[in-house]
């Protein structure tokens, strides 16, 4: 499916829920099987990117990595549900020996996942740490960043007459009502069947109010579905857009790899996502006979005081299972894979390595002016506390239900209407809140 889950930003990252029954402990008792041991043995990398899998460039990674460390022998296995499987894994021993960091709490990352040092040590050498580090201990090295933000097809926008891309929600409601009166292409798509593009606009939370702790800020705001917020906002885009008409007309039958393929030759506009997903829409372009200059990448339409912000984090953290039996192997595994693999590079990633570049596909942001924004490690004892009210709450901030219900209503296929709805969000997550502040 090659997607990229919203558990990897690392605005979202921290934010995790529980797991039952988890399986504590592992990895055995052989004191030489740390990561500083031999690297040799035989690892399974257990991956979202299922279409690197099936493509074979995981392969070739492994050809390349065996050219370092001759003595491990590298297989894979792609989840195409890979946060919803993860999950129920994790409550065995058996989920691979390198993994992206499913949606755990971060302080059960040391009941799951091997301690790689001190945060500090990492700091000068990689981006992106906050979101698998817990209490000063790294668990994971992202694999790669993304910018959050919206995927657009530059021609269409052309064709209908946009000149300007929208900095507020009516300039991006008259963009696609351009889109929608001018051209043939579906001016939004939402992925709603798949569920879980929904959940990118998530990736957004701090761009409207320029807060770089807006989880926290969240966590602890009793209404935050309330004009002037961020969740308001990015809740309200989409509700909007498709109480106006602007979005595919059957959301119960979208096709996430048939809208590669449409948003690449013109048939759709835009998609609300991580710039992760560039390439892809580049790579299907290209495959269909559109060129790969059409794909574009803008911020999402806010702005504070004239600014644009895009929420830069990192992708899935690649850790090493506490109970893998060649920790030395997994770990250098995952230090070749982030800097000398060439997988950013390929995929118009940020690299979580400092010293490298910005990818070439974040040109169109540094162009509008765009400020990117990292979003601030939770401070000591409120690591988990958004993911600990949406639990309380029963609001999925993770997950496409809530969401799908706003499209539902804004379409007229279920009650209420966005008012009624964002009262309804306010009260349960206002009482959670209260809870859990005692």
């Amino acid at each position: 499916m090659a997607k990229k889950a919203l558990a990897g930003i690392a605005l979202l990252a921290t934010a995790a829920v529980a797991i039952s029954g988890c399986a504590g402990g592992g990895g055995g008792t052989d004191p030489e099987n740390t990561i500083d041991g031999e690297v040799a043995g035989d690892i399974k990398v257990v991956t979202w990117r299922t279409d690197l899998v099936e493509d074979g460039t995981f392969e070739k990674y492994a050809e390349e990595f065996n050219k370092k460390y001759p003595d491990v022998n590298v297989t894979f296995e792609g989840i195409t549900d890979y946060a919803g499987e993860m999950q129920t894994r994790m409550s065995t021993s058996n989920y691979g020996d390198v993994i992206g960091i499913p949606a755990i709490q971060p302080d059960q990352y040391e009941q799951f996942l091997e301690p790689l040092g001190e945060t500090a040590d990492f700091a000068e050498t990689y981006r992106f740490l906050p979101a698998a580090s817990f209490d000063g201990t790294q668990y994971g090295i992202a694999f790669g960043g993304n910018a959050n933000g919206v995927v657009y097809n530059k021609k269409v926008f052309e064709e209908a007459g946009v000149t300007t891309l929208p900095t507020t929600e009516a300039e991006w409601l008259d963009a696609l009502q351009q889109v929608k009166d001018n051209t043939d292409a579906i001016p939004l798509y939402t992925n709603y069947k798949d569920g879980w593009p929904l959940t990118q606009s998530f990736g957004n939370l701090g761009v409207v109010t320029n807060d770089p702790d807006a989880p926290v800020t969240m966590a602890e705001d009793p209404a935050p579905w309330t004009e002037g917020t961020d969740q308001y906002a990015i809740d309200s885009l989409l509700y909007e857009s498709v109480a106006a008409g602007l979005t595919e007309e059957d959301p119960l039958t979208t096709n996430w790899e048939q809208s590669k393929v449409d948003l690449g030759t013109g048939k759709i506009a835009a998609m609300t996502l991580g710039s992760w997903a560039i390439s892809q829409m580049q790579a299907a372009a290209e495959d269909n006979g559109a060129s790969a200059e059409d794909i574009g990448f803008m911020a999402f339409p806010a702005n504070v005081d004239g600014t644009q912000y895009a929420v830069v984090g990192g992708d899935y953290n690649l850790a090493v299972s506490k109970h893998s039996k060649a920790k030395a192997a997994a770990w250098a595994w995952i230090q070749w894979a982030v800097e000398d693999s060439g997988y950013t590079e390929a995929q118009g990633m940020i690299s979580p390595v400092i010293a490298k570049e910005l990818p070439g596909t974040l040109s169109g942001l540094s162009d509008a002016g765009v400020e990117l924004m990292e979003i601030n490690p939770a401070p000591a004892g409120k690591e988990g506390l958004i993911n600990e009210v949406a639990d309380d709450s029963q609001i999925d901030l993770y997950g496409p239900l809530y969401r799908q219900k706003l499209v539902d209503i804004a379409r007229g296929a279920a009650d209420g209407d966005k008012d009624s709805y964002f009262a309804e969000l306010n009260e349960r997550w206002g009482a959670s809140v209260e809870k859990l502040q005692g």
